[in-house]
């Protein structure tokens, strides 16, 4: 009996052991933790609450994936509150820069991009900003990555539905920093280009609290455009963040610039803070204005549509191609490091395969092929418009620019 109980402890530590060595041995796996840079509290903060729930619902998927593939490493995210401020921008990216991360996505204005550049430059940090569109910052060979268009692409765009919707005279301002003067510039340009006239005027300051001065120059220029073509053929271009709501309240109390059609940038598509004062929301519905998002392409829709609705169950906020680009980025930055044996060593290589995995990547946006700039190649744009909804207002999709 004695023999017979040794023999079959035996055979069961022989099976234990073939049955342990037929196992994979389990890998090491390190953390790489990806830094998010985007205004949470400050201005613009509607991408920046979705681009910060994006790149969370990112790490889960890859992390999902690397595990399926038992990968060395795995993806985590920590995410800072930039205010849309450049100085606190710079300081961000600095501790960044300290706490040596390897890829930092936003930060989310040209403004805050314009001032990080000269240290990222120095960094060795692989910077992909999700909605920056300056054309300024259209630099070849730097390390800084933009996956959306430029400005010039989406100035073409607005530019070219404007003067097909039959307007002849277009009064332009912005808001003073590199993404908004670039848009400002860039659709006035494409405008004067398709023939119509383009009165620019001055940017104005970032801290500027009274606008009335802004809105008394926007209406002297509009009469004269008013003389020469009728109130039915010329219209309003803003380039804002969430300021430009100061300026419809003021417009919304004037019969002549309640009486045009008002234009707007990227900057504003999707903000509650255009939604949630009844003022700025029905002057936005008087005026039939509407704003370009980077579109999402129709051919993706089973992709995009239900990372979308994830990241609207997270903030209460449907987000844009802007925020589901930094999904995107997420991805690229996986594969990339995949693609180097789970390693972040190697800057220069590091930055190498970033741009092969981008060029070769489909994401969820759709492909996100760069230019020489490192800027996403082509790019077709969503109008949005304001609509009242029960006792709500929304932004509902009025058009595209390919429309």
């Amino acid at each position: 009996m004695k023999r017979f109980f040794f023999y079959t402890i035996f055979l069961v530590a022989i099976t234990t052991g073939i049955i342990s060595c037929k196992k994979k041995d389990p890998v090491s796996t390190q953390t790489v933790t990806i830094e998010g840079l985007f205004s949470l509290t400050g201005n613009w903060s509607s991408l920046g609450l979705t681009s910060k729930a994006a790149i969370e619902i990112a790490a889960e998927d890859i992390n999902a994936y690397l595990i399926s593939k038992n990968s060395p490493f795995k993806l985590a995210v920590s995410v800072s509150d930039t205010k849309l401020e450049t100085e606190l921008a710079k300081s961000l990216f600095t501790k960044a820069k300290t706490d040596k991360k390897s890829f930092v996505i936003g930060p989310q204005s040209s403004a805050e991009l314009a001032a990080i550049k000269p240290l990222s430059d120095a960094a060795e940090i692989i910077v992909i900003s999700q909605s920056s569109t300056a054309g300024s910052l259209a630099i070849a060979n730097d390390a800084i990555f933009r996956f959306c268009p430029s400005d010039k692409i989406e100035g073409a765009a607005i530019a070219a539905t404007i003067a097909k919707r039959g307007f002849k005279g277009l009064v332009t301002i912005a808001r003073d920093d590199a993404g908004n003067r670039g848009l400002q510039t860039s659709t006035g340009e494409a405008f004067a280009a398709k023939g119509g006239q383009t009165v620019p005027i001055a940017p104005y300051g970032t801290a500027l609290t009274d606008y009335s001065t802004i809105v008394s120059n926007i209406k002297a220029q509009l009469n004269t455009l008013i003389a020469l073509y009728g109130a039915n053929k010329v219209g309003i271009y803003l380039a804002s963040f969430d300021e430009g709501t100061e300026i419809f309240k003021l417009a919304a109390a004037d019969p002549l610039l309640s009486s045009v059609k008002w234009f707007g940038g990227d900057g504003v598509v999707l903000s509650t803070a255009f939604l949630n004062d009844a003022t700025v929301a029905e002057f936005a519905i008087k005026t039939s204005f509407f704003a370009p998002s980077f579109g999402l392409p129709v051919a993706t829709e089973s992709k995009w549509k239900p990372i979308a609705a994830r990241i609207k169950a997270k903030t209460m906020i449907e987000p844009d191609a802007f925020a589901l680009a930094a999904y995107d980025a997420m991805w690229t930055i996986a594969y990339t490091i995949e693609a180097n044996n789970g390693s972040t060593a190697s800057f220069a290589k590091i930055k190498t395969l970033f741009v092969e995995q981008a060029n070769k990547n489909s994401g969820i946006v759709g492909a996100e092929a760069l230019d020489a700039a490192g800027d996403r190649a082509t790019g077709t744009f969503d109008y949005f418009g304001i609509v009242k909804d029960g006792g709500s207002y929304v932004w509902k999709l009025s058009g595209k620019s390919d429309d």
